[in-house]
């Protein structure tokens, strides 16, 4: 070993002592005679004092040092003068009196200052192509050393519980799973192609018919989506777990647990919105889009949305009159305090509601005495309008929002005004956090792709609520699935559902979304023959780690949880990738690019 202790360890108890340290140069400092170097390793910082009257040698060494050199220092700890205590560092009360220097290696001028401050204000594709630089903050440092304590409690709490870790294929088939996947083309197989696993949802489901019947990975998950705050692009992890012979309870009792530990021990948040039972809320989907406004709801502060069809029906209003004549509804959105915002603040506010689909907002402020301020009040009337106030509860100083539109619209719309509204009172308090499951998910949707299509709303391998009478008597978008969300503040952190383990279901589930008999067996072969040799009922869930992470420690964007990551366009500006590859690789492919 070329180090005897490391930069962070030292203290009183150290002096007198001889030892060897190394690391990496933070700063010098020459006060005439004496120089002063503080050196960093992952552990912390260490003042070193060159002075002449212990060796001019190594005293003329230091003169040369620079920012981020590598060296390998010894010395005697000795202890610091009073005046010059640092109570900011754990090695504050220590220095090391060095008698040799011996340079390892020698580095260019960072692209940035290392300190938080001045790294904090460096553009972050600079800071994304020299990663290997900005890794040697504390901030990244600390980082890295708490996910990997984080994946240690995951593990040993599964442990605990009787699942077996596995490692699934990485090189697997192509799944509709919500996303493009990333396709790998066979050399052996010409024409053929891999798919990256965007989860491992149908080896999870093989392991439970091969009796496992408790397993979890921490798998890394392989996704073609646009990047956003809290979604890296191409790769993230997540807890994938599955349970035989389980109903949806089941999976709930074992994960509240585990989010509880991980808030407590890997925060500062309170928890809140917890049942009296210390269990999690269940919301279902319908539910929290009509009161919320989304499947995520952030429910670290009220602001829920409310009907008012019944109450405007026949108004003179016409665009509440028209909504309601083409089946839509009218719902409206308190948002306390919010008449202070002006009228610029209410024009954005509005536009995000455009943003989902509306084709505007109507509002009206309350003001003192009861005096309503509204462009709307003159065609409702005031007695109409005051009615609508009084039902809502709304005092001076409130603003409600109205949208009016097919339900789904208005409710998304009137979710991003929620949010919005909630932000800008400074409602989100990091200081909290609030889990709850989204339950009863609908089987089907309309395709997002293909108009008038039915297509899989959620999950396509999770079992429909009634099973197979359901699916044949049933319209496809009143069908629910035993399918549920993990929210906190907001966030997806987890998605999940009782799984479909019949053949007969499944193939009358994806008949519904347009897949034929032959097409099922084609892609999903191997479940079908294996659900033919007696599959035990099942069900899991998939933590997003990355996700759950950012949360809980107040992070910006989910690229700070990754050592490496890409940047928001998904691009690697370290490695310089995606790149392109020699000629001989893709004609070993047999691949050619189509050149425009």
């Amino acid at each position: 070993m070329l180090r005897t202790h490391t930069c962070g360890e030292l203290n009183k108890k150290d002096i007198k002592k001889t030892v060897e340290l190394c690391g990496w140069v933070q700063s010098r400092r020459d006060h005439g005679g004496l120089i002063f170097i503080d050196l960093r390793d992952r552990y912390g910082l260490t003042q070193l004092t060159f002075d002449p009257k212990i060796s001019q040698e190594a005293l003329s060494a230091a003169d040369e040092l620079r920012h981020e050199w590598v060296i390998k220092i010894k010395g005697q700890v000795a202890a610091r003068p009073d005046e010059m205590i640092n109570k900011k560092l754990s090695t504050g009360e220590i220095e090391i009196e060095c008698d040799s220097i011996e340079i390892l290696s020698k580095s260019k001028t960072p692209p940035f200052e290392l300190s938080e401050i001045k790294a904090g204000e460096a553009n972050e594709a600079l800071r994304l192509k020299y990663r290997f630089v900005d890794l040697r903050r504390p901030k990244l440092q600390e980082m890295l050393k708490v996910k990997d304590k984080f994946f240690q409690h995951i593990r040993k709490y599964f442990h605990e519980h009787d699942f077996i870790e596995v490692q699934t294929p990485i090189l697997a088939n192509s799944s509709p799973e919500g996303a493009r996947d990333f396709l790998v083309p066979s050399r052996l197989y010409p024409g053929k192609f891999y798919a990256l696993p965007q989860a491992p949802q149908q080896f999870k489901q093989l392991l439970m018919v091969g009796g496992l019947d408790k397993y979890f990975q921490i798998a890394p998950c392989f996704r073609d989506e646009d990047p956003r705050m809290d979604r890296h692009y191409g790769e993230f992890y997540q807890v994938d777990m599955e349970m035989s012979f389980v109903e949806q309870e089941d999976i709930f009792k074992i994960m509240e647990p585990l989010m509880i530990e991980l808030t407590e021990n890997f925060s500062a948040k309170k928890l809140v919105g917890l049942k009296k039972d210390g269990r999690f809320k269940q919301i279902p989907w319908r539910e929290a889009m009509a009161k919320y406004g989304s499947d995520k709801p952030d429910l670290r502060f009220e602001m829920a949305i409310e009907p008012v069809t019944d109450l405007v029906k026949g108004c003179g209003f016409s665009v509440f009159a028209q909504s309601i004549e083409k089946s839509g509804v009218v719902q409206a959105l308190k948002v306390e305090g919010g008449a202070k915002f002006s009228r610029k603040e209410i024009d954005e506010i509005t536009e995000i509601a455009k943003a989902k689909g509306a084709k505007g907002l109507a509002y009206i402020i309350v003001k003192e005495k009861g005096e309503l301020q509204s462009p709307i009040v003159k065609f409702l009337g005031d007695k109409l309008a005051q009615e609508i106030v009084k039902q809502l509860d709304a005092k001076a100083g409130d603003i409600v929002f109205f949208g009016a539109d097919a339900w789904k619209t208005v409710c998304l719309s009137l979710g991003a005004v929620r949010n919005e509204c909630a932000l800008r009172l400074g409602l989100k308090d990091n200081a909290k956090a609030a889990w709850c499951w989204v339950v009863d998910f609908p089987m089907y949707d309309y395709s997002e792709i293909e108009e008038g299509r039915i297509d899989f709303g959620h999950n396509p391998f999770s079992m429909p609520q009634g099973g197979l009478k359901a699916l044949k008597t049933m319209k496809p978008l009143e069908i629910l699935a035993y399918q549920y969300d993990l929210v906190i503040n907001g966030f997806e952190a987890s998605s999940g559902a009782i799984r479909n383990h019949e053949p007969e279901i499944m193939y009358e589930a994806f008949k519904i979304a347009g897949y034929s008999h032959e097409e099922v067996d084609k892609r999903f072969g191997a479940m079908i023959r294996a659900f033919e040799f007696g599959a035990p009922p099942h069900g899991g869930n998939a933590p997003g780690v990355d996700r759950i992470l950012m949360v809980l420690r107040d992070m910006d964007s989910i690229r700070d949880i990754y050592a490496f990551p890409k940047d928001g366009k998904g691009k690697d500006l370290m490695t310089d990738s995606p790149s392109e590859v020699y000629e001989k690789q893709l004609k070993e492919l047999n691949i050619k690019i189509k050149k425009d």
